[in-house]
């Protein structure tokens, strides 16, 4: 009896994804590097299952049904690369490899390419949900060779995580490697989510001089309305973790973030794009900072703040944070969904903003009721060229401003770092700007290096240099446009 499907990589998310697959229905082949991984596996939490351990490449492809499924969920880069130039010389025209790692999109465009020159599909498929998800039902965001698609479709979609009537939090996203763009630009969300709300527990707990206690009891109480969400559920059981000495654990792990690359590359995908992701790209660098824990320790000794005076209510401006935290995560949303939008006009991607918000709400990191709304928003306008624009939000960044700027005014005041919030609202009140000083930027770039600039009494597209100090000449240089 051939396996429907082989799984190359069996740590715990590729051990998770095959005793899924496995739940569902369908047989798996697995194949490891290290052997003992694989004994282990198959003599522990595969036993009695239909998974097949198979100890080399030759096995596990002669293991599978026509045409062949290989998923491979390995570290991303050269290890890909090396795993593909292994597998072709043993496989046919029609079979199709699924890179389930968090590559970069630009390496899954070009194996796509690769592959179907060789007659084979590839599909770059993003996996959300950690191991639970991968076990449970994660959010998968293939793309690639649409060929491929109605192949995988079965097997990707029942092993995904459902919501409402059982709609699978997964579909086709689009060619080349769109699937591991969009999986990018929500660990990009992620990053900018777990920032906020670690801003806002700060506040909570330097500002405020709350106990871990009080905490936990108000992400409790946050995770029942429109904030209701993982990353606020587990925050939620974070704060009331106790060691095994009965103390707070939270309190104990170093204050210095480590990251894997995806929200460096959401933020060079930003730059590339000329797209303004100033809220995901200060959650980047927040972790950076925070990484120099000894440089912070020697500054601390040396640089003076204020000294921390609260005399709010504490529990009128905990509800003003939560409309902070929830008018920031809107501009978070917005800022990903601009990015998404601009890559798509440049690779031609046809991409269903409403279908991603859909993948998202379940088994993801950034699964959460709020991308419903979101969902709302673009199936009443699949044009919508900014979130901000749909009544909902619109409407709902108009109640959360004020808050937001009392929050952020307070934490400046006292010293308190608000690197995600703020760049929030500058981005809010840009956006919002009718003009803004870049006039004199131009100017200023037309002085010094003849860059010229176009005039508001004069048609679009039409550009002017100036000779300001008389004895600049009239040669002009070239114009640059973001």
């Amino acid at each position: 009896m051939k396996s429907n499907i082989a799984m190359i990589g069996i740590g715990v998310m590729g051990e998770n994804l095959s005793l899924n697959m496995e739940n569902k229905g369908f047989s798996v082949s697995v194949f490891d590097l290290s052997k003992e991984r694989v004994d282990k596996f198959i003599h522990g939490r595969a036993k009695g299952k239909k998974i097949k351990g198979c100890y080399s490449k030759e096995e596990m492809i002669d293991s599978l049904e026509v045409p062949r499924k290989i998923m491979m969920m390995i570290p991303a880069g050269d290890a890909v690369d090396k795993l593909i130039e292994s597998l072709l010389p043993h496989l046919d025209k029609g079979d199709i490899l699924i890179d389930g790692g968090n590559s970069h999109f630009p390496d899954t465009t070009r194996r796509t390419k690769y592959l179907e020159s060789q007659g084979m599909f590839y599909v770059g498929a993003g996996v959300s949900g950690g191991e639970e998800g991968a076990l449970n039902g994660p959010s998968i965001m293939p793309g690639g060779s649409k060929e491929a698609w109605p192949e995988v479709k079965t097997i990707l979609q029942a092993i995904a995580a459902k919501v409402d009537d059982n709609v699978p939090c997964c579909d086709w996203i689009g060619e080349d490697g769109a699937g591991h763009f969009v999986k990018m630009v929500h660990n990009g969300i992620e990053y900018g989510d777990m920032q906020l709300i670690c801003e806002a527990y700060q506040v909570m707990k330097d500002l405020l001089g709350m106990s871990n206690d009080e905490m936990h009891n108000v992400f409790k109480e946050w995770n029942k309305g429109e904030l209701d969400s993982y990353l606020i559920e587990i925050t939620r059981d974070i704060l009331a973790f106790k060691d095994i000495d009965g103390s707070y654990l939270v309190d104990k792990i170093l204050d210095k973030a480590g990251q894997k690359g995806t929200g460096k590359w959401t933020v060079i995908s930003s730059l590339d794009t000329g797209v303004p992701l100033t809220l995901i790209t200060e959650s980047v660098f927040a972790r950076i900072l925070s990484s120099i824990k000894k440089e912070r320790v020697s500054a601390s000794k040396v640089l003076n703040g204020p000294t921390i005076k609260f005399k709010e209510n504490k529990k009128t401006f905990t509800d003003h944070l939560k409309k902070a935290l929830y008018a920031s995560k809107i501009i978070s949303y917005t800022q990903g969904y601009e990015l998404m939008r601009g890559a798509a006009n440049e690779f031609r991607w046809n991409l269903n903003y409403g279908g991603v918000a859909q993948m998202w709400r379940g088994g993801c990191i950034i699964r959460s009721v709020f991308l419903a709304k979101i969902k709302d928003a673009f199936d009443n306008n699949p044009k919508l060229t900014n979130l901000l624009l749909a009544p909902f939000f619109n409407e709902k960044i108009s109640e959360s401003q004020d808050s937001l700027r009392l929050v952020i005014s307070e934490a400046v005041k006292n010293g308190i770092p608000m690197p995600a919030m703020s760049s929030a609202l500058a981005y809010y009140d840009g956006y919002r700007s009718e003009r803004l000083p870049a006039n004199l930027l131009q100017a200023q770039r037309d002085y010094f290096g003849a860059h010229q600039y176009e005039r508001i009494d004069k048609p679009e597209g039409k550009y002017f240099h100036t000779d300001w100090t008389g004895h600049g000449g009239e040669t002009a240089s070239s114009v640059y446009s973001a």
